[in-house]
């Protein structure tokens, strides 16, 4: 302990932590939210679009498939682009739909565009999940006279999230690590504060705190994300 206190003191006593050190943990704190409302926003959007995968109607389904192909085609950075600088072509139509104010905050284009970003990868991930659920369940549903809303929210939901947890998590911290492009729309995430504090200070030593934070949160997932699934399949430790 004593080690660690003396290897960690002059980096916690340098100029560059004590000027910058808590608006790097409000960007911290930016960064948190901006991927955790991005993503569970996206998780709803993204089973809809499974769903809609599935959906007996055509036309659906090559909308959804379209938009999955295209989202995850493309780089996210254009895509943030695209909503950020791109809508401000359409100010006037958007001033007269009164739509202009969101399109015109790097905040909310932000999170619109990491939205449909993740939503296109989480509904590849729960039409997978979907598909691996065993069609004697659904036999025995049908056997038993579920409803459609019972069976799905009560016995395909609850399996299929066992089987998408694992690359859910792993959108999740990917998401983390993209979200560092926000800094290039004018938000101070915890890349942007980053980017000052070396602007100002050329003290590259920011830039290593940015990554020892966004290391310090993937553990964090990790971890969480193990615990999760462990107690969610620990019926099948038998």
């Amino acid at each position: 302990m004593d080690a660690w206190q003396t290897l960690l003191a002059p980096l916690l006593q340098s100029p560059l932590v004590e000027r910058y050190g808590p608006r790097m943990l409000e960007g911290l704190w930016v960064t948190v939210e901006l991927v955790a409302l991005s993503y569970f926003v996206g998780m709803a959007l993204g089973l809809l679009l499974a769903l809609g995968r599935q959906s007996p109607r055509k036309s659906l389904q090559y909308f959804c498939r379209a938009y999955i192909y295209v989202l995850r085609g493309s780089p996210l950075l254009a895509q943030l682009f695209l909503v950020y600088y791109g809508m401000s072509s359409f100010r006037p139509w958007l001033q007269q739909v009164n739509l202009w104010w969101f399109f015109r905050d790097p905040w909310y284009c932000t999170v619109l565009a990491f939205t449909l970003n993740t939503a296109a990868y989480q509904a590849e991930i729960f039409r997978g999940s979907l598909l691996a659920i065993p069609k004697g369940q659904l036999e025995a549903c049908h056997a038993l006279g579920l409803g459609r809303a019972t069976r799905f929210f009560k016995v395909v939901l609850p399996q299929s999230m066992l089987v998408a947890i694992g690359p859910l998590g792993n959108e999740l911290i990917l998401m983390v690590k993209a979200s560092a492009i926000a800094s290039l729309v004018t938000i101070y995430d915890l890349m942007g504060v980053a980017r000052l504090a070396y602007s100002r200070s050329f003290d590259f030593a920011a830039y290593l705190w940015a990554a020892v934070f966004y290391l310090l949160i993937v553990e964090l997932l990790r971890r969480g994300l193990k615990r999760a699934e462990a107690r969610l399949s620990r019926h099948l430790a038998g």
